[in-house]
């Protein structure tokens, strides 16, 4: 459960969310038991730490099924993405993380910046590692 003290922002909480939904998709497919278990642990201690006040049962039961259902769903989707791509189902999964990471980053430069201009990172689309930066702002200036 959050403490009164506690200084993170949504944003925040919302990529923990999401790297918990892509690391429920990680155990779903790779099949391994002792990883679908850590991972309902995972889902466990992210729901206690982003409560402000203590869950009944149910609806603790309720949160940790919604994370699951999206963890299915991620791997689902991966899945087909990966087959149509011909990428390992890794790849996609690895690419969904990268982007909540770069997402939150993207939040929290924004939010320090106060100013409304969008933080020129240097970052590659987390979707597409191999694509060419360079060439992408060449044919923006022509």
């Amino acid at each position: 459960m959050t403490d009164e003290n506690d200084t993170r922002r949504p944003e925040q909480d919302a990529a923990r969310l999401g790297l918990v939904v892509v690391g429920e998709a990680s155990a779903l497919q790779s099949g391994d038991e002792q990883a679908l278990d850590a991972s309902e642990a995972n889902i466990r201690d992210a729901v206690d730490e982003l409560v402000d006040v203590p869950l009944t049962p149910r609806q603790e039961e309720v949160v940790e099924r919604l994370a699951q259902a999206g963890g299915t769903l991620t791997a689902g989707l991966s899945g087909a993405l990966a087959a149509q791509t011909g990428h390992p189902v890794e790849d996609v999964l690895e690419g969904a993380a990268r982007s909540i990471v770069w997402q939150e980053r993207l939040a929290s430069e924004g939010a320090q910046g106060q100013d409304g201009s969008r933080p020129d990172d240097g970052r590659q689309d987390a979707g597409h590692p191999d694509s060419d930066r360079d060439r992408r702002d060449d044919r923006d200036q022509a």
